[in-house]
């Protein structure tokens, strides 16, 4: 088993190493004449960029001090976003590179013949002057252009010096992907700080009587309150969360990305959370990095109510929350008996619970809604695909035999805060009968 994860540390260790010296290559030797501070200086840049980026997840997994995950963060963490979208933008570029070398090779086919062609004006017809006798200047003519000064040992010198074509290629394909990477990242991560935006969505329930058509729950989770995200996004999540003015609030899971210590004053603004029926939470895989138990009471101090494998009856149908499956490796696991075992099955549930692939044991006890987060809808893309590939449903609403279960994207962001083609959202679920 250790020899196996060896093998796959180096070989990922491998791929990294040969794609950051790419990126420089392209970037950065191809675009120079020769070896010199450039290089140097692009050699630098990706090679402390990474010791950033390690150092900021060394940082915060290993509980360092709070101000210097703040420090680290930031830089680290962009740049682990901007070093992959300095990757595709430089694979993009191979397939601009011939293309624009063939355009720049036809447009100058074409001029040399036009520049071939003899150009004579009659003015300039000297065949009827006299020998020995100077051509009479035309008025308005300038005169001749003075012939090149001889650069010291006998090189002529050039007025221009122009790279090559294929430097000039270079320089442009590198300048693009570089604009390209920089101002993806930069809108990503504005799309992030500047707050999940709402999004509605009408489920039906088979089971859910008149009287509760129309019941809406804001669900949000992902909130990722850490180094980078603070008190002032939480904020921004409770205001937004509150201006929906929903019957219930579900916060499934990574709420926060480090100790309560640490964490607290930023996580305060939760106690703002207002909704008729409360506000309730189920804890996700992040918490359990965290200190769970701590941030279960922190919660509940808070004003909210932690399910931990517990329901609660509301008026007309039952709420239910189990943990995170990572909370196995602590002995505080996802308990379905517990929460659900004995509950009445002709009410409609509706279950908190912080990964889809907690579905399927959904299902077997009969659950008619689960809400349920943690997959960011990929956060950065491609990484949708892996994504997509290690979850039942990526984003959005999905039924699974007699149970729908709708995936949210996440208010805020794990890693680097940006977000490319996985806006991060609060989602308004509007219960529906199908009695009314």
């Amino acid at each position: 088993m250790v020899v196996v994860f060896v093998l796959v540390a180096v070989v990922m260790v491998g791929v990294l190493v040969t794609a950051n010296w790419y990126v420089w290559r392209r970037l950065f030797r191809d675009t120079t004449r020769a070896a010199g501070s450039v290089r140097r200086i692009g050699a630098a840049v990706i090679a402390g960029g990474w010791l950033l980026a390690v150092g900021a997840l060394v940082a915060e997994r290993g509980g360092a001090p709070f101000w210097l995950q703040r420090v680290l963060a930031w830089p680290g963490f962009l740049w682990l976003a901007l070093s992959i979208y300095l990757l595709l933008a430089v694979l993009v570029g191979e397939v601009v590179r011939p293309l624009l070398r063939i355009f720049l090779e036809r447009r100058a086919a074409r001029r040399r013949p036009a520049e071939a062609e003899p150009s004579v004006s009659p003015a300039a017809d000297t065949s009827r002057i006299p020998a020995g006798t100077a051509p009479p200047k035309t008025p308005g003519t300038p005169d001749a252009p003075e012939a090149p000064v001889p650069a010291p040992g006998g090189a002529t010198a050039s007025p221009l010096a122009l790279p090559s074509r294929r430097l000039f290629v270079s320089r442009v394909v590198a300048g693009a992907a570089a604009a390209a990477a920089v101002g993806t990242v930069g809108y990503g991560t504005y799309g992030v700080l500047s707050g999940p935006k709402v999004k509605r969505v009408t489920v039906p329930l088979a089971k859910l009587p008149r009287a509760a058509h129309g019941f809406r729950i804001a669900v949000v989770s992902d909130i990722h309150l850490g180094p980078v995200l603070g008190r002032g996004f939480a904020q921004k999540v409770v205001d937004t969360i509150n201006s929906t003015q929903p019957d219930l609030i579900a916060v499934v899971g990574d709420l926060v990305d480090g100790s309560v210590k640490d964490l607290g004053p930023a996580a305060a603004p939760l106690s703002r959370l207002r909704a008729r029926h409360g506000a309730y939470f189920v804890t996700g895989n992040h918490e359990y990095f965290s200190g769970a138990e701590q941030w279960v009471a922190e919660v509940r101090r808070l004003g909210l109510l932690p399910l931990e494998n517990a329901r609660t009856e509301l008026p007309h149908f039952d709420l239910a929350g189990v943990n995170d499956v990572a909370g196995e490796d602590e002995g505080q696991g996802p308990d379905y008996a517990k929460a659900l075992g004995d509950r009445d099955r002709s009410r409609a549930c509706v279950l908190l619970a912080h990964q889809p692939v907690q579905i399927h044991d959904a299902v077997d006890h009969g659950v008619d809604l689960q809400l349920s987060g943690h997959t960011h809808g990929g956060q950065l893309w491609p990484g949708n695909l892996v994504a997509g590939a290690a979850n039942p449903t990526l984003a959005g609403l999905e039924r699974y035999g007699d149970t729908q279960l709708y995936v949210s994207r996440g208010a805020g962001a794990w890693g680097p805060p940006t977000r490319v083609g996985a806006p991060s959202d609060i989602t308004v679920v509007e219960l529906a009968s199908r009695q009314a």
